[in-house]
Formats: structure tokens, C-alpha cells, sequence
């Protein structure tokens, strides 16, 4: 009878261990109709990605791709550029291996890299661009913000000579780009 007990129980075990579960902080990808939908089940603000999403795919692995109906930009602390496609791999508290959004400062267009959020939550996220780790309020990303026109902007391409010939301001942008 022992060996019986003991029997079942490595059997239970070993069912219980192989057989797949769902994470408790990875959402079911099929329960989520819309984009910002999904940011908030991992633990992100839903306003990271504009108001014109006109669809997204979201693989097992966490590999998604969001699309827009044209580039387009949004001014947050920064001006920020949305390539038409977004891609990267969302994990709870995190986007890594991102593709398609860009950040500008001064007059210089750089790739947003990765961007996490404090595990607890707290008021800040932050925004890997480069090697350097931007720390932001998190308020700002809470709601979804409509897109701008690009107005002759192009991320790729590192800015327009409109926005390259804007001198004012920008030695108080180099001072803050020096001390971030």
C-alpha cells in the first residue's frame, strides 16, 4: 500500500511538472482584443504607443508587432517618432528588443531600445536608448495621446533642417543631455 501512495504521488508530481501552466504574470494572449488592452496586463502604462493603432500581433513568446496607419509623433518630456511598424518582445514590466520608436534630442533622432517599469510598480518608468537609461514620470504615459503630423520629421533620417536650424534652447538641452 505505501508504494502505491508513494507511486501516485511521483506520478501527480511529475504530471503537475510537465504539463504547461499559465505564468501568473503573462496574460493569456487570445483573452486581449486591443493593444492597449495589453499593455496594462504586463504591467504597462497603455499610453506608450499612440491613438491610431490599427492593428497588432502578439506571438507565444512574446514577439509583437503593432502597426500604424502612417509614421507619426507625439510630444511627451521629449518628441517622440512611430515608425508605421513597432516591434519588439514584451514581458511583464518590460519591452525589449524594440524596433520603430525614437526619441529626440537636441537636434538628433536616437532608437529607443528597451523600456521597463519599477517591479513593484512605482511612479517612473524608464526608457533605455543607447546605453544611457532615461528615468521618466510615469503619469505622462497613463493616458493614450493622439498622433501629431510629422511635419517634414523623419526619425531615420535624423531630424529635418527645420528642426536642425532651432538654436534657441538648445544649450539648456545640452545641459540636460549632459547631466541625464
Amino acid at each position: 500500500m505505501a508504494l502505491y501512495r508513494f507511486s501516485f504521488a511521483v506520478l501527480l508530481a511529475l504530471t503537475l511538472l510537465t504539463t504547461p501552466t499559465l505564468s501568473l504574470f503573462e496574460p493569456d494572449p487570445d483573452s486581449i482584443s486591443t493593444v492597449y488592452e495589453l499593455l496594462p496586463k504586463y504591467g504597462l502604462p497603455s499610453g506608450l504607443l499612440p491613438d491610431s493603432v490599427t492593428n497588432f500581433s502578439l506571438s507565444d513568446d512574446g514577439r509583437f508587432v503593432v502597426y500604424l496607419p502612417k509614421p507619426c509623433t507625439i510630444e511627451f518630456d521629449y518628441l517622440v517618432y512611430y515608425d508605421k511598424t513597432i516591434s519588439g518582445r514584451i514581458g511583464y514590466g518590460s519591452i525589449t528588443e524594440l524596433k520603430g520608436i525614437q526619441v529626440k534630442r537636441l537636434f538628433i533622432w536616437f532608437d529607443v531600445d528597451e523600456i521597463k517599469v519599477d517591479l513593484p510598480p512605482s511612479d517612473s518608468i524608464y526608457f533605455k536608448v543607447g546605453f544611457i537609461n532615461k528615468k521618466l514620470d510615469i503619469d505622462q504615459f497613463k493616458t493614450v495621446h493622439s498622433c501629431g503630423d510629422n511635419d517634414g520629421v523623419s526619425g531615420s533620417c535624423g531630424g529635418s533642417w527645420k528642426s536642425f536650424l532651432q538654436i534657441p534652447g538648445m544649450m539648456n538641452e545640452a545641459e540636460m543631455l549632459i547631466t541625464e
